[in-house]
């Protein structure tokens, strides 16, 4: 191998504000407009309370994930911690559940992709689009983080603008009378639309829309003069500028949506936009994300998956060969092979039901984030200098707020969540039991040769 090396040292090349870009390209500024049909229909039109009570859960699990990064940098995140506080076993199950998270994001972000070019080019095969999309992002992957990181300040810098001005649209068509014809709080609570399992099953999908925070975590490996503070310091700083827009975002479309007739969830926003600026503003919003938003806001996805099937080969949870790192790039690029596959394939067997596949993708998280709280409270819990708020009651009223959300998923997301774990722990049984055979005839072999 000329230009990979098994088990290497990843490439340490980004600063505080490459990572704060690469949380916003992962997270998207655009989301709330992608995800505005879905949030609406599921909140029961409560969008802005299901995205602060996403903010508020993930508050507590982002400021878990700057604890632990600080203690323990690993391009393994969530695996990482829990392996290093609670074993490996439970460093596994963590790594294999957010692993289900990391793969199903890229393969929404793909479908996505395809609608929105869908829109463009219609009768265009999905499919066919789909692997297009796949195809670009992998090839700008490959040349490491550092181009991954200048690809997506560019996509966030162009995102701000675009919503700022789509917002500002929508702005000036509720003053003139559409929708409810104000800026009211009729998106944050209706006392005849509330319905509690409603909007916690809409604030699951919410936290899908906050991922960025985790993803930067996996990078703490990448950091240039090896200062993980700044992992930390992003963490946060990405939450409050991504709950921010979101809140202001759907507080918009949520004034101006009452009345509008949703036919598919995944295209609202273009059939919006093009009620009230006509059909050629909604083709350039189509153009803009799938060209500028859909392609960057892989990238991260992409690279995060990868890093943390990176971790767990190196450590040999998972097949050695996932630890293997490219000489020239610094990336681990048979992790990102294989993540990018199995993406794929998700994405192709999903294309029709997308709205199944958003439902699907917390469940995975999720599961991870309670295993970094708990990993707060194993290593600094029982401390002697523990401090009470971050490293007991945060992680505690994390892990609360984590467990009504999971109560609250679908029938179907919790199927696919038991079913992963399923196959995770079959896994992990099979390599325990090969790793033991595999002992014992080296032992039976040293038995016969020193006792022939």
């Amino acid at each position: 191998m000329s230009t990979a090396s098994t088990g290497g040292a990843l490439k340490r090349a980004l600063s505080y504000s490459d990572l704060v870009f690469y949380g916003l390209a992962y997270t998207a500024p655009v989301a709330p407009l992608t995800m505005a049909g879905f949030v609406w229909t599921v909140s029961g039109g409560l969008p802005v309370l299901a995205y602060l009570l996403g903010a508020l859960c993930v508050y507590f699990t982002a400021s878990s994930y700057a604890v632990m990064t600080s203690a323990f940098p690993s391009a393994g995140s969530v695996y990482g911690f829990a392996s290093r506080t609670m074993g490996p076993f439970a460093g596994f199950i963590s790594g294999w559940m957010i692993l289900l998270d990391y793969l199903l994001v890229p393969a929404f972000t793909y479908a996505l992709c395809a609608v929105g070019i869908e829109t463009l080019i219609p009768h265009s095969d999905r499919a066919t689009l789909i692997v297009l999309t796949v195809a670009v992002t992998f090839a700008v992957n490959w040349f490491g983080i550092a181009v991954t990181s200048r690809v997506s300040l560019v996509s966030v810098v162009l995102q701000l603008v675009v919503v700022a001005a789509v917002v500002g649209v929508f702005g000036y068509a509720l003053a003139g009378g559409a929708g409810s014809g104000a800026l009211t709080l009729a998106p944050l609570y209706q006392p005849g639309k509330f319905n509690g399992a409603h909007v916690l099953a809409a604030t699951s999908i919410c936290v899908m829309a906050y991922l960025g925070f985790d993803a930067v975590s996996t990078l703490a490996e990448e950091v240039r003069d090896h200062d993980t503070r700044v992992v930390g310091r992003a963490i946060m700083t990405n939450l409050a500028i991504t709950s921010s827009i979101f809140v202001l975002t759907t507080w918009v479309l949520g004034n101006l949506m009452p009345g509008f007739a949703i036919h598919d969830p995944a295209t609202v926003i273009y059939e919006l936009l093009e009620a009230i600026s006509g059909k050629g503003a909604a083709i350039a919003l189509a153009w803009f994300l799938t060209l500028v938003v859909g392609v960057p806001n892989v990238l991260p996805m992409q690279a995060g998956v990868a890093r943390v099937l990176f971790a767990m080969g190196r450590d040999r949870t998972l097949p050695g060969v996932l630890a293997k790192v490219h000489r020239r790039h610094g990336n681990p690029y048979v992790a990102m092979i294989v993540s990018t596959a199995v993406s794929l394939t998700i994405a192709l067997l999903m294309r029709n039901r997308i709205d199944d596949l958003a439902i699907f993708i917390s469940v995975g998280a999720l599961s991870g984030f309670v295993f970094v709280h708990l990993s707060v409270l194993m290593h600094f819990g029982r401390q002697p200098g523990r401090r009470w708020w971050s490293h007991v009651a945060v992680p505690l009223c994390g892990i609360a707020a984590v467990l009504t959300i999971l109560s609250h998923l679908s029938a179907g997301a919790l199927t696919v969540g038991g079913g992963w774990l399923l196959a995770g722990l079959a896994y992990r049984a099979y390599r325990v039991f090969s790793t033991r055979t595999s002992r014992g005839s080296g032992s039976n072999r040293d038995a016969i040769t020193t006792n022939p």
